[in-house]
């Protein structure tokens, strides 16, 4: 599980958004938890409304996830889906925008089965200590690339991990 290092300018990204515990109703990656049922919600938007999303890059798929110091005793997380944008000038009315600085990233692609593994764990008490890199920001991002992510139990999937790094 090596990462590759790249530099992004600033994402601006337009979607929904859910805070609490995500996993009251359902653990892990399941679609009946707060998680999936966040991204039936934006995906039924985006299939019925995508026009109203104006300036959009790709239809590829964003999972943010922010960390509060206040969380931390609590099971409550903060997350973020959506779609990137070129800019923001008008946005409908369900949506929110993120806007992501410029940064460095340390870049996991996860493959098959190694999606729903416990790779949080391997990236932050593994990789991190080991590469001897800091956290730039307090997010991360699963990125669902639209050629590359072919649902959850498919084993030709994969998925990008972008852990923010100084």
């Amino acid at each position: 599980m090596a990462p590759r290092i790249t530099q992004k300018k600033k994402i601006i990204l337009a979607g929904m958004d859910f805070f609490g515990n995500p996993y009251e109703k359902a653990g892990g990656w399941s679609e009946q938890n707060a998680i999936g049922q966040l991204w039936k919600r934006f995906e039924n938007f985006y299939q019925n409304k995508k026009d109203s999303i104006k300036h959009s890059v790709s239809e590829s798929g964003y999972e943010l996830w922010i960390d509060f110091e206040e969380e931390k005793e609590t099971k409550n997380k903060y997350i973020f889906v959506g779609v990137e944008v070129e800019k923001i000038d008008a946005l409908p009315l369900e949506l929110i925008a993120k806007i992501l600085p410029e940064t460095r990233y340390a870049v996991f692609t996860l493959k098959g089965q190694e999606i729903k593994s416990d790779w949080p764990n391997r990236i932050w008490n593994q990789w991190t200590p080991k590469a001897g890199l800091e956290t730039s920001f307090n997010f991360l991002i699963e990125y669902y690339d639209s050629q590359r992510f072919k649902g959850m139990n498919n084993p030709d999937s994969e998925l990008d991990i972008y852990v923010p790094i100084r």
